[in-house]
């Protein structure tokens, strides 16, 4: 028997009766980060790192959460499970599972570059490793983190001394944090949608030292709002939400803005290629590192990806799953944030 069944409900562990990341409810579900579609609503109870704690609770209410350290090992029946950081967001991590003396990886989704905030990614031996595969192709390469962020502080002084506010488009769990401190640098107050707000908010009262955001509500005075810094969730560009910024232009920080007509088709006046995902250089130095014999790719370009893992002599293999959400749609996955983006306007 497999250490890891891809059902229809998730991948299960059969010696340990558990799921990871299910995208439908169980009764025990391994969780390798807070985005919505690894952390669903309805299962029973959920084991994941100390760091996802507030912001499961933030957004599935008031769940069974069991928490771990990285490295710390948890048994159930006669299976090892522990949790590796996976560089993605804050708390990320990998799922490490051993039965008799056999280990799977799953990687849940993770980038290499290290970000300043999440827990940088760290290779974990193992036999099998279940990989996404999100930005899958040979295109996508990112530039240093450094880099990019000198771009967008341009960006933005630019606008200002065109009286223009700068409304950034960023995930509001990963990238909303990640461009805080570079935002901070070049503007000493920096405003967020709701959405973003509340989920500051819970990282903030969770004890993480992060730049200052001011929440835009309908009694924000719009000259205040002049040349001003602003982050609000993907949807909220074309929304009336928006009107109250004119004159504004718009940024969109994703790893889809690699492609440069991404930009223009989203109406954005420039694009930020920032991604919490590894990039095709960081995919195959991960998964060479792990020395895994059976590679599984997982959503993203997992039919090209598998296929050239397998003309590189890795055995490889495409799982379909219902993974990916926030940087392959571009839509902010939680219903609350929904409801945040219209109350707002």
């Amino acid at each position: 028997m497999p250490v890891i069944q891809f059902t229809d409900k998730g991948l299960y562990c059969p010696a340990g009766d558990f799921y990871i990341d299910p995208w439908k409810p169980v009764n025990k579900a391994v969780i390798t980060h807070a985005h919505g579609d690894h952390a669903r609503w309805g299962n029973q109870s959920y084991l994941c790192h100390h760091f996802s704690v507030p912001i499961l609770k933030l957004r599935l209410g008031d769940v069974q959460i069991e928490s771990v350290d990285w490295n710390e090992t948890v048994t159930i029946y006669n299976v090892k499970i522990s949790l590796h950081p996976a560089g993605h967001i804050i708390g990320s991590s990998q799922v490490r599972i051993e039965v008799d003396g056999e280990v799977w990886v799953i990687s849940g989704d993770y980038k290499t570059e290290y970000d300043g905030i999440s827990q940088p990614f760290e290779p974990v031996k193992c036999n099998a490793f279940v990989t996404e595969s999100t930005f899958g192709l040979p295109i996508y390469k990112w530039k240093p983190q450094r880099e990019i962020f000198s771009g967008l502080q341009s960006w933005i002084t630019k606008n200002k001394t065109e009286n223009k506010t700068s409304v950034l488009i960023a995930y509001s769990l990963g990238k909303a944090q990640r461009i805080l401190l570079p935002l901070a640098q070049v503007s000493p107050v920096i405003y967020a949608h709701g959405a973003v707000w509340n989920l500051h908010q819970t990282l903030l009262q969770a004890g993480w030292k992060l730049p200052a955001l001011e929440r835009i509500t309908p009694e924000t005075p719009k000259e205040s709002l002049k040349g001003a810094v602003v982050i609000a969730p993907p949807g909220a560009e074309g929304s009336l939400w928006m009107k109250r910024f004119n004159p504004y232009a718009v940024g969109i920080c994703s790893g889809w803005m690699q492609v440069r007509g991404n930009v223009r088709r989203k109406n954005a006046d420039a694009g930020f290629v920032i991604s919490d995902h590894a990039d095709w250089p960081g995919l195959l130095e991960s998964i060479k590192a792990t020395g895994a014999e059976k590679v599984f790719v997982t959503h993203g370009f997992q039919a090209t990806f598998s296929r050239y893992l397998n003309e590189l002599g890795i055995e490889s293999a495409e799982v379909k799953t219902e993974y990916g959400g926030e940087e392959e749609t571009q839509l902010e996955a939680q219903v609350n944030e929904t409801e945040e983006l219209n109350s707002d306007i």
